[in-house]
């Protein structure tokens, strides 16, 4: 299995993050792929790329809610800052909180399309109350060969149809499916073919049932890929083989 968004380097497994790393791997678990979020986070993610060669790959991203009036110079600094990242991300639109930076969020975002392009990398987009400006934003670079993960899709049908237009661009699923009243399982399996998801953990947040509440980590994707088998009635050896195929296309290794 494949986790394509983890952010096991932060501070919340500094504690244990040899452990987290080893019962991942016990359980099948054979790359874990950490989105970058913003400058600081920068060495703790290529620390634990140096300690885990091979199983961590490190992205290169900002994430919507560090971008701030200077954008596009802490872009610039970070970029000077990471070789062969594996993806651009985690970037996005996000207007939950603060929509202050709205345009600047729209700029960045874009910046980051861009990039992707020049470099002939997948990106790993985080949307949240953005979805019709997201959505725009990524048509005007549609042509542009664009490709990557819809990160951590919880959406409805009506979102899932708009999304599939865009064929580069696969789902990432986590722990949101196993939640009781998670309307998730209804959209993938009316909506999404199992060739367009990847599994996720976003580790430490959203631990799917029965640890929800609890700090989540890599360990736990057999969960999410249980529910997955339980959606698309197959076994969970299915969803291992597919979703790793397709993670390994996303991001070429």
């Amino acid at each position: 299995m494949i986790d394509t968004h983890t952010h096991i380097f932060e501070p919340e497994f500094d504690e244990d993050r040899d452990d987290v790393v080893r019962r991942a791997a016990e359980i099948g678990v054979e790359r874990c792929m950490l989105p970058c979020i913003n400058e600081d986070s920068i060495p703790r993610m290529q620390a634990a790329v140096e300690r885990y060669p091979g199983f961590c790959h490190a992205m290169i991203g900002l994430h919507p809610e560090d971008v701030h009036a200077d954008w596009l110079e802490v872009l610039q600094r970070m970029w000077d800052r990471i070789d062969n990242p594996v993806a651009v991300g985690e970037t996005g639109l996000d207007f939950y909180w603060d929509d202050t930076f709205r345009k600047e969020q729209i700029d960045a975002f874009e910046y980051q399309i861009c990039k992707s392009v020049e470099l002939d990398l997948p990106l790993v987009i985080h949307m949240r109350n953005a979805e019709p400006q997201l959505l725009d934003a990524m048509e005007r670079h549609k042509g542009d060969g664009i490709r990557g993960i819809f990160h951590c899709f919880g959406g409805s049908r009506e979102s899932a149809l708009r999304m599939m237009r865009y064929e580069g661009f696969v789902f990432g699923i986590g722990g949101v499916l196993t939640f009781r009243n998670s309307r998730l399982a209804r959209t993938l399996a009316d909506v999404v073919p199992l060739d367009r998801v990847v599994l996720e953990t976003d580790a430490p947040y959203l631990a799917p049932v029965p640890h929800r509440g609890h700090r989540n980590e890599p360990a736990y994707l057999p969960l999410v890929a249980g529910k997955l088998a339980e959606v698309y009635g197959v076994g969970v050896d299915k969803i291992d083989e597919i979703t790793s195929r397709t993670a390994r296309g996303i991001f070429s290794i």
